[in-house]
């Protein structure tokens, strides 16, 4: 009994002064453990992601002999980079809007369903999988049914003759369909929490106040989504703005600041300029960190809903 009456003595103890309850002397082995185990994972960020982007960014302060200087930022001057930064940020825009707008409609869509429905686990597995697919494969695909010689040119060619069809697809434009192919999945996937954050309790509550459904959304539904909807949105324009490897299948002149980096540091034609791919990097990473602190913040914003 006297061992209970102490045990339960430095339990409230420990509650008094701030301590979480249930928190034990082995629960810093716990803790320590936990850190030991993203051990490996903090190795391959530091070898594969963080040293490699200091060092690229840094070769943008630097010339080819190791001298610093800043002449490498003069290449934001030259009216092609300038073409293709627009070119990189307007593709981005486009795709991240119509993405979103695609995507939260599916959610809507979906809300209507059941969880464990067939339906809805095909549209969870096909986002899970289509967000993912990109690259050479994404490219193939499309050269395969949009293409000069795809499947959508031979049927045209044959009835209206030959060579009548030419694909947008090697273009900047033609980019649109072929990113949307898995920007909307995405969307799927990082806005359909938010949408099934919505709490029943808050309809009935508008209904029993004598509004409509119209009346929900307008003055419940759409102020509680937006700041998720925009979160979503900057972080298909950030995925937009950083793809390289299904552009480059297709388009292999240029046309978007990321193909500028890789030429820059890859071409054997263009001479003592590849520290400006460097630079190209730093302009991408600052970009990019403006935009994921934004995600970020909307994020929080949106989580204060789904504890109320």
């Amino acid at each position: 009994m006297t061992s209970l009456a102490q045990s339960r003595g430095a339990g409230e103890t420990l509650r008094r002064r701030g301590a979480p309850a249930g928190r034990t002397a082995g629960s810093g082995a716990g803790v320590a453990a936990g850190w030991i185990g993203l051990v490996p994972f903090g190795v391959y960020a530091l070898l594969f992601l963080a040293i490699p982007a200091v060092l690229a960014i840094a070769s943008g302060f630097f010339t080819v002999d190791g001298t610093f200087t800043l002449a490498n930022f003069d290449t934001f001057a030259d009216p092609t980079t300038q073409k293709d930064i627009v070119g990189s940020v307007g593709l981005s825009a486009v795709t991240a809007v119509v993405g979103a707008i695609a995507g939260a409609i599916i959610c809507y869509a979906l809300l209507s369903m059941r969880p464990d429905g067939w339906i809805r686990t095909i549209v969870d597995s096909a986002s899970s999988v289509f967000a993912q697919f990109g690259g050479v494969m994404l490219a193939f695909a499309f050269i395969a049914t949009m293409g000069n010689t795809g499947l959508i040119g031979i049927i045209i060619n044959g009835l209206f003759g030959d060579n009548t069809y030419t694909s947008p697809l090697y273009t900047v434009p033609g980019l649109v369909p072929v990113y949307l192919f898995f920007q909307i999945p995405l969307m799927v996937l990082t806005f359909m929490p938010a949408m099934e954050a919505l709490k029943p309790a808050w309809g009935e509550a508008v209904a029993t106040l004598g509004g409509t459904r119209r009346t929900y959304w307008w003055r419940v539904g759409i102020p509680v989504l937006a700041p998720a909807f925009f979160g979503c949105t900057i972080l298909l324009f950030a995925n937009s703005f950083s793809s390289f490897a299904t552009a480059a299948a297709l388009i292999s002149q240029g046309g978007l600041i990321s193909l500028d980096i890789f030429r820059a540091s890859t071409s054997e034609t263009v001479i003592g300029h590849a520290n400006e791919a460097g630079s190209l990097a730093l302009a991408m990473v600052v970009v990019m960190v403006v935009l994921m602190s934004a995600y970020g913040a909307l994020q929080r914003r949106a989580a204060k809903w789904g504890d109320r």
